[in-house]
């Protein structure tokens, strides 16, 4: 069974039917239908992966690498709808996506380069990407120089966050983040985070508080994890100088801080205000709302994935890699979770 087999049966091209295979976007959806439907009628159930990939000089695949568990990351809505706009954009292109969990996803399985999601630069599986000279791109992080990155305007959000808290009055405040690092209680705000985003989130609101003379504190867990927020959370509203508001990199970390404020006995936003980050599914259904700092996982998604087609279609040709930064805006939304600070 060949693919002339099938063209002669359908009656187009040996080339057509190619690419109702190969290359889905040349054709119509009734005519690609039309060939595979033909295809499977014969037995036929496409080209051998190997011998494509061989005669194509292209594996078919890129990569995505993450930081966290697999299932972790996929349990994540953020991540989650993430992953979802790359795949759509891709899906004319005929690339497959293939999850890299460590080291040696990312030295053995055949790609034709990956995006690199908010994961340390330290990281072994990322090494063997970059010894390997695929196209990369940059997610959520610094990237290694002369590649290209789509990042979020971290510092600007963070920068809205802490205003619109300094503008209800309140100056009592703390951040919620994670850093790579278990250290709890800060007494000095201004050096939380440790990776990329965090620290950038940092930087952006301190700016605001910086201008109005604020110290803010900061509890500080390992990873943007439930059982780890739900810890910090509590422990954040035991201190004796407890905040009035709180600015949390995440809105899991943000709902975390709801529930212990509940357990507490606190009243959000009449004792406590609380503003996330991301504007998740989660940011809606929380009681009360949550104001946050919203993202459009979509076009970042989408973006990542334009990025990377340009930079293997670049080693293609042999042209230079394009090493642009790409900063996306955020958008501070403010919902029932922030009111006017208590009065002492």
């Amino acid at each position: 069974m060949t693919l002339q087999t099938i063209a002669d049966k359908v009656g187009v091209s040996r080339m057509t039917v190619s690419n109702a295979f190969s290359r889905p976007d040349q054709l119509s959806a009734d005519l690609r239908r039309t060939i595979l439907e033909a295809a499977a009628e014969l037995g036929y159930v496409g080209p051998d992966p190997s011998a494509r990939a061989l005669a194509r000089g292209t594996t078919g695949a890129i990569g995505l690498l993450l930081t966290a568990w697999v299932g972790e990351a996929l349990r994540d809505p953020i991540a989650a709808s993430f992953f979802g706009a790359i795949a759509e954009e891709l899906s004319p292109t005929g690339y497959a996506v293939a999850l890299l969990p460590g080291e040696k996803a990312a030295r053995d399985i055949p790609l034709d380069g990956a995006v690199v999601y908010a994961c340390g630069g330290e990281s072994a599986a990322l090494g063997w990407l970059v010894r390997r000279k695929l196209p990369l791109v940059f997610v959520d992080l610094d990237p290694i120089p002369g590649y290209p990155s789509i990042l979020l305007d971290e510092r600007t959000g963070s920068r809205l966050a802490a205003e619109h808290v300094l503008g209800l009055g309140h100056r009592r405040i703390a951040f919620f983040t994670w850093g790579n690092r278990d250290r709890g209680a800060l007494a000095d705000g201004r050096d939380a985070g440790s990776d990329y985003v965090s620290r950038a989130r940092v930087a952006g609101a301190v700016e605001a508080l910086d201008a109005v003379g604020v110290l803010p504190t900061a509890y500080e867990i390992a990873d943007n994890l439930d059982h780890l927020a739900a810890d910090g959370a509590r422990a954040l509203l035991a201190g004796p100088d407890r905040p009035t508001a709180v600015l949390c990199f995440s809105d899991r970390m943000a709902a975390a801080l709801l529930d212990a404020a509940a357990e507490a006995g606190l009243r959000v936003p009449q004792d406590l205000s609380v503003v996330g980050w991301d504007d998740s599914p989660l940011a809606s259904l929380t009681r009360p709302t949550l104001t946050t700092l919203r993202q459009d996982l979509t076009v970042k998604g989408r973006a990542a994935a334009r990025t990377l087609l340009a930079g293997i279609e670049g080693t293609r040709t042999g042209t230079v890699p394009d090493a642009t930064r790409t900063v996306l805006p955020v958008e501070l939304v403010v919902r029932e979770s922030t009111g006017p600070a208590p009065r002492d």
